[in-house]
């Protein structure tokens, strides 16, 4: 009987069955036992049986999917000895820290005796059957424009560079060059966003090009801390965040909202950019029962471009608690000033922040219109190209891409308070006294 088949033959055993035939075995058949995936696997791990081009891995973190990933990559170059396989990260740094030499990247999953030799060097992975794979980054798409494969895997796609249309060009190259072999096959894994590239996927799913397989955090619960899952349950829930990261929703956008998530991935640059002037904007709450004080750091580029830095943003806190966050974060950010709306506590707001040994400038306004109003020409700024966010900023995101829909805010909490603290702090930086709502100077 070959390999395969007692291996077949053990999975069809019934658990009791199986753990009496694994006690039977001596050491170094339960150590070779160790390498082999489609024992251990779940089902929605190992590669669908039907004859596929894309399967794409879209679920929540923690479900498995690099584990997934670098074993299906195992698995093809078992199958073939000649293989070409391209592995694309969002970076090179990532590529390699995460796919390859990560804790269920392509070395750590695979045997000793089996290993591939990796040359950092040269970005390659060599196998002893003469297999070879090669890093790439998919911010640098024109690296993707020649080589040729037969496989390749994608990971986090829905976290490639989405500015200048980057994340589509280096698939499109990808796909260009995947012509080696009878069958060439791509495998991208990803936690869900709704950005270009994802959402042209799941279409491909429409007309059976591309192989789908969902799944949430909770479904990797025996290989994850018990305590992770609690914490995080209770901390996001059934949250915006909690249903994209955890159980692997694709958000959709609000119709009639002021912000779509398209535009935001267009606007994501990394940091380094030099600033000359840099803003706290603060939306205090109401009272101690509020959703979250708003906070939010945003920085004018020396390009006239203005950068969201940093969302410092607190939940129900109390007016001591928000006025240290206000007061940290101006203070880590070297701020020129913090701009906060008073409408809804006066010169207290002021009291409190200079209670918290804020020694800046603190602009104290006034909102003379709704929140949609109000935003409406900030969002008009990332239309045109005039704002980037130097990151992610799910939370505060979320919050934007509810705020419009009729006039009314559709998003999660009762008000968008990391949104409105946004608002403030662009408009300081951005639209001067003439788009200014009405100051109060103190």
């Amino acid at each position: 009987m070959s390999i395969v088949a007692r291996l077949n033959w053990l999975l069809s055993l019934e658990a009791e069955e199986r753990a009496v035939v694994l006690s039977l075995l001596t050491q170094a058949e339960q150590q070779e036992l160790r390498w082999h995936w489609e024992l251990w696997a779940r089902p929605e791990q190992l590669a669908p049986q039907c004859d596929w081009r894309v399967w794409l891995i879209c679920a929540g973190r923690g479900f498995g999917k690099t584990r997934a990933g670098a074993e299906w990559v195992r698995t093809v170059v078992r199958r073939n000895p000649e293989a070409r396989i391209a592995l694309v990260g969002s970076s090179l740094t990532e590529t390699r820290a995460v796919m390859v030499e990560g804790e269920s990247g392509i070395l750590s999953i695979s045997p000793p005796h089996r290993r591939p030799v990796f040359e950092p060097s040269l970005r390659r992975l060599t196998w002893p059957t003469g297999a070879q794979a090669f890093l790439y980054s998919a911010a640098e798409p024109e690296s993707l424009r020649g080589p040729q494969h037969s496989h390749a895997w994608c990971d986090e796609i829905a976290k490639w560079d989405m500015s200048s249309g980057r994340a589509s060009a280096a698939w499109d190259n990808l796909a260009f060059g995947l012509r080696l072999g009878e069958c060439p096959q791509v495998l991208a894994t990803t936690t869900p966003r709704a950005v270009p590239l994802l959402k042209r996927l799941l279409s491909a799913e429409k007309i059976g090009d591309t192989v789908v397989t969902r799944g949430t955090s909770y479904d990797n619960a025996g290989n994850l801390p018990a305590r992770f899952l609690s914490d995080i349950r209770a901390a996001f829930g059934r949250s915006a965040l909690g249903r994209q990261e955890l159980d692997g929703e694709m958000l959709e956008d609000v119709e009639g909202a002021l912000w779509s998530r398209d535009v935001l991935e267009r606007c994501r640059e990394p940091a380094g950019r030099a600033l000359t002037r840099i803003v706290v904007g603060v939306d205090p709450p109401a009272s101690a029962k509020g959703d979250a004080c708003g906070i939010v750091v945003v920085g004018l580029g020396d390009d006239g471009i203005a950068r969201v830095l940093a969302d410092c943003s607190v939940t129900k806190p109390s007016p001591e608690r928000w006025a240290r966050a206000a007061a940290g974060a101006a203070r880590l950010w070297n701020a020129d000033r913090i701009v906060a709306e008073a409408n809804q506590g006066g010169a207290m707001v002021e009291s409190v922040m200079r209670a918290a040994d804020v020694s800046l400038p603190i602009r104290l306004v006034h909102a003379s219109r709704g929140k949609v109003a109000r935003a409406e020409p900030i969002a008009a700024l990332y239309e045109a190209g005039r704002v980037r966010h130097q990151g992610h900023f799910a939370e505060l995101e979320d919050e934007m891409c509810a705020l419009g829909a009729g006039g009314q805010y559709h998003g999660p909490g009762r008000s968008p308070d990391r949104a409105d603290a946004l608002v403030w702090a662009l408009t300081e930086l951005m639209l001067g006294t003439g788009g200014r709502p009405r100051i109060w100077v103190q």
